[in-house]
């Protein structure tokens, strides 16, 4: 078994890491979980949460907002809607974030009054961003 696996993680922006990496815990859409070396071949779409990416140089954590990861066992793709360096978030980006959803609750409350579904996955969305700050020590204002 390899000791690690090439990651590499793009923003619509640029991209953001490109290392051997020996594990990466990624926030899918069904669940936290962790891809290592030799993982077996799935494809997953991203919810907003921390992905953490081990490597030799220590763990770098990015804060995600979507998108998909294709994991096989020789490479991990992560193609995020949104990413950003927990290191270098600020407060006003973070604010911004929850916000957005918000909004997104809002319409959907407005939008779809007597269905469930989408209002239910844009409340998730809200607490999603709410988690995020927890874990990065910010709370929305």
């Amino acid at each position: 078994m390899a000791d690690t696996v090439q990651f590499d993680l793009v923003s619509p922006e640029r991209l953001l890491s490109s290392v051997a990496a020996r594990e990466v815990q990624i926030p899918s859409a069904e669940g936290d979980m962790t891809a290592m070396p030799d993982h077996a071949p799935l494809i997953t779409t991203l919810r907003p949460g921390i992905l953490k990416v081990t490597s030799d140089k220590g763990t770098d954590d990015y804060v995600v907002t979507g998108g998909f990861a294709e994991i096989s066992p020789t490479g991990i793709s992560v193609l995020a809607e949104q990413a950003i360096p927990c290191a270098d978030i600020t407060q006003d980006q973070y604010n911004a974030m929850v916000k957005e959803a918000n909004d997104a609750l809002s319409k959907a409350q407005e939008v779809f009054a007597n269905e469930a579904g989408p209002v239910d996955e844009a409340a998730k969305l809200v607490s999603d961003m709410v988690a995020i700050g927890d874990e990065i020590g910010m709370s929305a204002r």
